[in-house]
């Protein structure tokens, strides 16, 4: 009996504490809470009945809120990436697919397409004086694995037969050549990436400044760089010259940004061509993006270039 008593008398003790502890606590700064609240009033007070006053503290307030909503809005942008970085992937390949270089001139009295760009006549009766149909698609895709350090590196990309991606489709990415389509199920392809070794693996190629014609290829050492071969050593070669797509594969249209001109050497005394070592336009390292080109005009091409060769065969 005693023990219970002794329990309960203990527990009410324990209730009582901290609210006896509250009560010395504003009663030993008593003096000090209400020096605070004078305070409060005597500056609300002053700002409300001066207006210099009232003004500067507007002032500081507005900047405050200003500088946090800031900050608040690059929290919300840093969040947002990724929704930011998709729209503009897809905006760049809206963009790509209206570049001129896109499409093909042609006789308006000897072919129409539904997709072409057409040319009007500056005067009054806006005559059309030409048309230019539409040669390469782009199609925007996401990286989803990379290989940069085997002798052939592969590329995998979120894009298949499901949206008509097909085998021997040239590869772009934001700053260059990629690679080639090499195989493709219904929602991936896998990409045959530049840094490829083999001879018979290479980019048709020019020089921007000579316009010179060559080949790229990649055999090995650094996925920052490859040679271009094939040039002759009467040309003139400057450091820093963009080496481009020639426009003469049917994978890619003309001056894509291949990579750019670092420095270039002969074999030997004998030799006929340089051999160009070029930094490549795309960093293989950080490949987040990609847009695949659809030739629309590459059977045609082929059908008729095969045809032609078996005849001369």
């Amino acid at each position: 009996m005693y023990k219970a008593a002794r329990t309960a008398l203990y527990t009410s003790t324990k209730k009582i504490y901290p609210v006896r502890n509250l009560i010395i606590f504003f009663r030993r700064y008593f003096n000090f809470f209400l020096f605070l609240l004078l305070e409060v009033i005597c500056i609300v007070l002053v700002f409300r009945n001066n207006d210099l006053q009232k003004s500067a503290y507007l002032n500081s307030a507005n900047s405050l809120s200003a500088r946090l909503y800031e900050r608040y809005n690059n929290v919300e942008y840093y969040f947002h990436l990724k929704a930011t970085n998709d729209s503009l992937v897809k905006e760049n390949a809206r963009l790509h697919n209206m570049l001129r270089t896109s499409f093909d001139s042609v006789s308006i009295n000897n072919i129409v397409k539904v997709d072409t760009i057409r040319h009007y006549s500056t005067d009054t009766t806006r005559k059309v004086i030409g048309t230019e149909v539409r040669r390469y698609l782009y199609k925007e895709a996401k990286v989803v694995n990379n290989s940069i350090n085997n002798p052939i590196n592969y590329i995998t990309i979120r894009r298949g037969r499901a949206d008509g991606i097909k085998p021997n489709m040239g590869v772009v990415g934001p700053s260059g050549v990629v690679g080639v389509v090499r195989s493709v199920n219904d929602n991936y392809a896998v990409v045959l990436s530049l840094l490829s070794k083999g001879r018979n693996f290479g980019f048709s190629a020019r020089l921007s400044y000579s316009k010179e014609m060559g080949t790229v290829r990649w055999y090995g050492g650094e996925a920052g760089y490859a040679v271009m071969e094939d040039v002759p050593k009467s040309v003139r070669l400057i450091k820093g010259d963009t080496v481009v797509t020639s426009g003469y594969s049917a994978l890619f249209p003309e001056n894509i940004p291949i990579g750019y001109v670092e420095s270039y050497s002969l074999a030997d005394k004998s030799s006929t061509a340089y051999t160009i070592r070029i930094k490549l336009a795309t960093n293989f390292y950080n490949l987040q993006y990609v847009y695949v080109i659809d030739n629309l005009l590459k059977d045609e091409q082929q059908s008729l270039e095969d045809s032609t060769y078996r005849l001369i065969k």
